[in-house]
C-alpha cells in the first residue's frame, strides 16, 4: 500500500489527511483525521446523463453508530434513512462544490462519506467536507479546487478553529466557513446575537485557517502525484448566439413585466415562437435537440435577467436596496396555540405553534449523548407555492436544510426552561413563493411565537441579499426574488435581532466572493 500523507497543528490537535491505502478502485478516496475523529470519503464517476438539465453531483455523508461504540436504537439495530444531521451536512458539503467544476462538464458524480471512528468531541462534518474536497483533488476530475472548510467557535472571546462539543456549549459562535485560497464561497453559522463586525471577523479569521488547509491539500496531491488530463468543453453549436441576435430584446421586455407570473408567461411565449421559428421540423436532420434549445435559452434568459439588473433595472422594478411591501397578521387560526401569517412581496409564509410538555420533547440520538429538543421548526413547501404539480413524498433536503436554518436563527432568544417550561413546535407552511421563503419563516416564526405567548428576548426578522458580479463590476440586491437567485451569482441569508447575528447563510454560483463584498 503506497499511504501518502500531510499533518499540521490546527487549534487544539493535528489535521491529518491520508490517501493511497483504501478504496483504491474510486476515482479519489482519502481519510480525514482530527483528534480521534476518522472519516473517510470516496469519489466515483460516470457518464453523463442523456436529457438532463442540471449538473449530476450526488453527496452523501452517514454516521455508523458503531464509530462511537454504540448501538444503534430500535428494533432494527441498523442504520436507516439519513437522519437530519446527516442530510444537513450532506448539503454542506453540496453547497461549495457544485460552483467549482467547469462550463460545459456534465459526468455524473458521486461522492460518499463515512464517519468511521469519533471521539464524541470533534464533530465529523467539516472534516467529511474536506475530506470530499481533497478526494475531488486527487481524482482525474477537473475540479478547480483545492477547496477547505473550517468550523470556527467564539469561546472567552478567543476564536477557537474545529472546537470541541463541549467548547461549542459555551460558545458565542458556531460558524462554519469553505473557500479557496482566494476567497470565501459558503458560509454557515449561528450566534448569539453576535454584533455584524465581530461576525465579519470571525469570517475573516476562519479564512486563513482554510487557506492553512487548502495548502495541506496542495501538498497532499503533489506527494501523491496526481496528473489532471485536461478538460475541454464541448463546442458551442451557435444556437445561443443566434437566440441573443432575435430575441434579447424582445424577452428584455418580457422580464420586465409586471408580476411573477406575468413575467413567466411572457417568457415562456416567446420561448415558443421561437421554437416555431428556428426548429420548425424538430426531426429533420442537423435541427437542435429540445435539451439543447432548452439550454440555449436558459443561457439567454440569465443573460437578460443579468444586464437588466447591472444597468439598474431590477425585474421587479426596484432599486438595489428597497424591500417589498411586507403584511403581518397574528391570530389568523381558531384553536391553535398560537398563529401567524407573514407576507413579503409574493412570498407568504403561515406559521402555527404548539405548546407541549417535556414528554412532547424530541429525543435525538447520534454519535453524541442522546438529548432532548424542546423547540423545533418545520419547514413545508409544498408545490402550489410555486404553481406547480408534483408528488409529496415527505420533507426533501431543501425543506430540512431551511427548517434548520430557520430554527437556529430564532433558537436564541427563546426563554430558558426555569423561566417557560414548555415544547415548543412552529410549522411554517410557504404558501407564496417568490424568494427567500427560509427568511419569511424566521420572520412569520418570531410572530407566531409572540402570538403563543411565548417571551422571546427579542424578535428576529431575516433578509437574503444577492449578488450579479461580471469582471470587477458588482451589485448587491436586497430582498431578491426568484429570477434573482436563480439567475445571480449569490444568496446570502443572515438573521438577527436589533442586538446581531443569529443566523447566516451564503450559497455562491461562483468561484467566491471577497472581503469587500462580505462587509
Amino acid at each position: 500500500m503506497n499511504r501518502v500523507s500531510v499533518e499540521k497543528q490546527i487549534g487544539s490537535s493535528v489535521f491529518r489527511i491520508e490517501t493511497g491505502a483504501l478504496a483504491r478502485q474510486a476515482s479519489g478516496c482519502c481519510t480525514v483525521q482530527y483528534g480521534d475523529t476518522v472519516t473517510l470519503s470516496a469519489v466515483s464517476t460516470g457518464p453523463p446523463r442523456p436529457g438532463i438539465d442540471f449538473f449530476p453531483l450526488n453527496c452523501d455523508y452517514r454516521e455508523r453508530h458503531a464509530a462511537a461504540g454504540k448501538f444503534p436504537g430500535g428494533f432494527l439495530k441498523r442504520e436507516g434513512r439519513p437522519t437530519t444531521k446527516e442530510t444537513l451536512t450532506a448539503r454542506l458539503i453540496d453547497r461549495p462544490i457544485r460552483p467549482l467544476f467547469p462550463q460545459g462538464f456534465n459526468d455524473e458524480i458521486q461522492i460518499l462519506n463515512f464517519v468511521l471512528a469519533s471521539d464524541r468531541q470533534t464533530d465529523a462534518d467539516v472534516l467529511a467536507m474536506n475530506g470530499a474536497c481533497a478526494a475531488l483533488g486527487l481524482s482525474p476530475l477537473p475540479f478547480l479546487g483545492p477547496l477547505a472548510s473550517v468550523r470556527l467557535g467564539l469561546v472567552d472571546r478567543q476564536f477557537v478553529p474545529f472546537p470541541t462539543h463541549d467548547e461549542l456549549e459555551v460558545s458565542q459562535l458556531d460558524l462554519i466557513v469553505s473557500g479557496n485560497e482566494d476567497a470565501v464561497l459558503m458560509i454557515e453559522g449561528f450566534a448569539r446575537e453576535l454584533p455584524e463586525d465581530q461576525m465579519v471577523e470571525a469570517i475573516m479569521e476562519a479564512h486563513r485557517v482554510v487557506r492553512e488547509l487548502c495548502h495541506m491539500q496542495q501538498e497532499l496531491i503533489e506527494k501523491a502525484g496526481v496528473v489532471k488530463p485536461e478538460f475541454v468543453p464541448p463546442p458551442s453549436d451557435g444556437l445561443y448566439d443566434k437566440l441573443r441576435e432575435t430575441y434579447y430584446e424582445r424577452l428584455r421586455t418580457a422580464e420586465q413585466a409586471e408580476g411573477k407570473q406575468a413575467r413567466a408567461d411572457a417568457a415562456s411565449q416567446l420561448k415558443q415562437e421561437a421554437v416555431a421559428e428556428l426548429i420548425p421540423d424538430p426531426a429533420a436532420e442537423g435541427a437542435p435537440t429540445p435539451e439543447s434549445f432548452g439550454a440555449a435559452w436558459h443561457d439567454l434568459e440569465r443573460r437578460v435577467v443579468r444586464d437588466l439588473i447591472l444597468s439598474g433595472s431590477r425585474p421587479d422594478g426596484r432599486d438595489y436596496k428597497t424591500l417589498r411591501p411586507i403584511h403581518c397578521e397574528v391570530d389568523v387560526l381558531p384553536r391553535v396555540h398560537g398563529s401567524a401569517l407573514f407576507q413579503r412581496g409574493e412570498t407568504q409564509a403561515l406559521v402555527t405553534v404548539t405548546l407541549g410538555t417535556g414528554r412532547d420533547e424530541q429525543r435525538v440520538d447520534g454519535l453524541f449523548e442522546e438529548y432532548s429538543k424542546r423547540f423545533m421548526l418545520d419547514y413545508y413547501f409544498p408545490p402550489f407555492s410555486v404553481g406547480e404539480v408534483r408528488p409529496i413524498r415527505g420533507p426533501g433536503r431543501r425543506e430540512i436544510g431551511h427548517g434548520m436554518l430557520a430554527e437556529r436563527s430564532v433558537n436564541p432568544v427563546l426563554p430558558e426552561h426555569d423561566d417557560f417550561p414548555y415544547t415548543i413546535r412552529v410549522i411554517s407552511d410557504i404558501l407564496e413563493s417568490n424568494g427567500s421563503s427560509s427568511m419569511a419563516s424566521v420572520c412569520a416564526a418570531t410572530l407566531g411565537l409572540m402570538a403563543a405567548g411565548v417571551p422571546i428576548t427579542n424578535p428576529v426578522a431575516g433578509i437574503s441579499t444577492g449578488l450579479v458580479q461580471e469582471g470587477d463590476k458588482w451589485v448587491l440586491l436586497t430582498d431578491i426574488i426568484g429570477d434573482e437567485d436563480h439567475y445571480g451569482d449569490m444568496d446570502f441569508k443572515i438573521s438577527g435581532t436589533q442586538n446581531g447575528i443569529t443566523g447566516i447563510k451564503l450559497d455562491l454560483k461562483t468561484d467566491g466572493i471577497s472581503e469587500e463584498i462580505v462587509r
